[in-house]
């Protein structure tokens, strides 16, 4: 039994997240599983660094699956991205020992978080950006930003859905970049909870409205309760970018993403 990783790339538009979901609802995962099977010619299962929510992309996915089946590593690769859909693509693909393993090997996962801040839709980049027209105290979304650095309780930026079993993350860097007509979030910590990264962002476009102080941050992780967080922003601009690893397994070095935003790594 052979274990290889693998890094991918997605448009999440047209699936309901990265994760299997029940028959007839699309999922990046079983997507990828069927693929992978027909080209092995047995049952492949896929284990992803993270999960993403219905309507996000990812840039740097890494996932891993385990063969008998022997095939080169471009044999693998070109196969399946000869029969994915089109907003579906594995950027690279490596032989791994089996004490790898793409979600609990990794120490840390980075998304980025797009919007276009401009009186205008964009066309060209539907679904791919959040389009907020109004005018953003950009300077204070910066200093807003920082509030979620360090390691805290996140029970009030979390899903009611979320499943994990405790709301403590450390974030070792939340960024807010502006970035021409673009502000970018980026945030990096040891784990996400359900919707945290859309909550935060949601919570800063309000700061960046006018709506609330920055200090107001502090008042809702104090409560613990999210209905005081605001709103959830949308699911579009949201990239899962990086997850990191020790470097005894080698991965790798994919360009953070998304691509055609041309930022500084």
């Amino acid at each position: 039994m052979q274990r290889f990783a693998i890094g991918i790339e997605f448009c999440g538009v047209h699936y309901r997240g990265w994760q299997t979901q029940q028959p007839g609802v699309p999922s990046v995962q079983e997507t990828l599983e069927n693929t992978l099977s027909k080209i092995a010619n047995e049952p492949i299962a896929i284990h992803g660094a993270g999960r993403t929510d219905a309507g996000v992309h990812a840039t740097n996915m890494v996932a891993h699956f385990d063969t008998e089946a022997i095939r080169p590593l471009r044999g693998w690769m070109m196969g399946a991205n000869s029969i994915l859909p089109k907003d579906i693509s594995i950027q690279w693909i490596k032989e791994m020992d089996s004490d790898f393993h793409a979600r609990f090997k990794a120490q840390a996962r980075r998304y980025r978080y797009v919007v276009y801040n401009n009186p205008q839709r964009p066309a060209l980049l539907h679904k791919q950006v959040t389009h907020v027209y109004a005018p953003l105290d950009v300077d204070k979304m910066i200093q807003a930003a920082k509030k979620f650095e360090g390691t805290h309780n996140f029970e009030s930026f979390r899903a009611a859905a979320c499943q994990s079993n405790q709301p403590v993350r450390h974030v070792s860097h939340c960024r807010l970049i502006r970035h021409g007509c673009y502000l970018v979030l980026d945030i990096q910590a040891d784990g996400f909870l359900h919707h945290m990264v859309r909550n935060i962002m949601g919570c800063l476009l309000e700061i960046g409205q006018g709506m609330y102080a920055i200090d107001h941050i502090d008042e809702i992780f104090a409560s613990e309760d999210r209905k005081a967080a605001g709103v959830t922003a949308a699911p579009d601009g949201l990239y899962f970018i990086h997850a990191d690893y020790p470097e005894q397994f080698e991965l790798p070095k994919a360009p953070l993403g998304p691509h055609w935003l041309n930022m500084p790594e």
